[in-house]
């Protein structure tokens, strides 16, 4: 038996040699994006390209899977190199400490994009990037300010509701003539907050990460 016995017996070695053949790309590294690659280093994909700027700290402990206090300050790019080589030494990492924005252009082609990242106007800027590239990708929308995972779906952003941050993507890709994608969102609405730090937690968190993987995921072996 292998690491990927226990997933062979549930989709088949041809569908397993399907993911060991393919190319993610993961643009955030925080709570959602933490676990969105967790998920993927664990279920055989062969080859993660991770992005994201930021260093681990000390708030992140509540939710993000590579903050410990052994890795406070150390980049999230380098801590999420080292934990997929620790799950799998034979998946291929590529990594880019950078922030995404407008005049960002890699010269990578990855088979799916996972959008995990916090600012709008980067967002914005990496469907831009696939659309012209045509690589297919998922976000993830606000998961902050709540509680309630069953309130967690997948659907087009056009027919997303409630979600405030889905709400402003939908107006900006209208804006940019961008066609529509697929996203994980939460139905619920946000919980008030007059400190203007966004409260978060890991079952929520984690499970919008879970859910961009699993659609990759699902998508990859179609």
């Amino acid at each position: 038996m292998d690491r990927l016995h226990r997933i062979r017996l549930l989709i088949g070695d041809e569908n397993v040699k399907k993911l060991q053949s393919k190319t993610v790309m993961i643009v955030g590294c925080g709570a959602v994006g933490s676990f969105a690659i967790e998920a993927l280093a664990r279920s055989g994909i062969g080859h993660i390209i991770l992005v994201d700027f930021d260093r681990v700290e000390i708030s992140n402990i509540n939710r993000q899977l590579f903050a410990l206090h052994s890795t406070i300050n150390t980049p999230k790019v380098d801590v999420a190199r080292a934990r997929i080589n620790d799950i799998s030494p034979d998946i291929n990492v590529d990594t880019f400490n950078m922030f995404w924005d407008e005049t960002t252009d890699i010269d990578v082609k990855p088979d799916y994009v996972i959008d995990a990242i916090d600012s709008v106007q980067s967002k914005i800027a990496l469907y831009r990037w696939c659309t012209n590239k045509k690589i297919p990708f998922i976000a993830s929308m606000g998961a902050a300010q709540k509680t309630d995972i069953s309130a967690i779906k997948i659907s087009a952003i056009s027919k997303t509701t409630v979600c405030p941050l889905a709400a402003r993507i939908r107006k900006l890709i209208r804006t940019e003539n961008l066609p529509d994608f697929p996203v994980v969102y939460s139905t619920q609405s946000p919980i008030k907050n007059e400190t203007g730090v966004l409260g978060s937690m890991i079952t929520v968190t984690g499970d919008f990460g879970l859910k961009l993987a699993g659609f990759v995921i699902q998508e990859l072996v179609k």
